[in-house]
């Protein structure tokens, strides 16, 4: 089974809080939104691999780590996911980035493919899924699937907020992939949103309604 991780510092929580206000502006949610990601980005990535290299430093030569194999992947499933991408993509200038098209039928819930595009050779790098919101796990649920029938094979999950109802999708779903995010909040309510959540992160992302 996958593990949970709550990333909890100090800092991403207090601009969770500032996120999830209803008077936040676009321009601040956008903002605070990229930020979360980048401190998030430092816990996603503890677990790259490293390798040694020798170097020259002013004083002498020396061996020295630097992260090992194929660049990094950041795909973001559209629209609210691309909120996400800079955030970590600064910690990580030369990822590829892919991308993922999928709403979310309003009458049965589950989610339509509109788009997929992947940089080459995904099962040789660390594949970042990236999505602000885990409500029903169906979206996510079908992205991840997405870049696994590209080959991908080491990929992690990653959120700002979850709904215990998609956290236990994505597991029984998808029991290899990791799930990051910043909080677990209490349920999903009657039209599939998370409470008390943040309301629609690609609305409030883009300023749409």
């Amino acid at each position: 089974m996958s593990e949970v991780h709550t990333i909890d510092h100090p800092l991403i929580q207090h601009k969770l809080t500032h996120l999830r206000k209803k008077e936040t502006g676009t321009k601040e949610f956008r903002e605070l939104t990229d930020e979360i990601a980048a401190l998030m980005g430092y816990e996603i990535t503890r677990d790259l691999d490293l390798q040694s290299i020798e170097i020259e430093t002013p004083i002498t030569k020396t061996e020295s780590n630097v992260i090992a194999g194929k660049k990094m992947v950041v795909v973001p499933i559209l629209r609210a996911g691309l909120g996400m991408v800079d955030g970590i993509v600064s910690l990580a200038p030369a990822a590829k980035v892919g991308h993922i098209g999928l709403y979310r039928d309003p009458d049965t819930l589950e989610p339509v493919e509109y788009y997929c595009k992947m940089p080459p050779e995904l099962g040789s790098r660390e594949v970042i899924v990236v999505d602000p919101m885990l409500a029903t796990g169906g979206t996510a649920e079908a992205g991840l699937q997405f870049v696994k029938d590209k080959g991908a094979q080491n990929i992690k999950f990653v959120c700002l907020v979850a709904a215990p109802e998609g956290v236990e999708r994505l597991q029984e779903a998808h029991p290899d992939v990791d799930i990051y995010t910043a909080a677990v909040d209490e349920k999903l309510n009657d039209h599939a949103y998370i409470v008390p959540g943040l309301g629609d992160a690609g609305d409030r992302l883009f300023g749409t309604k």
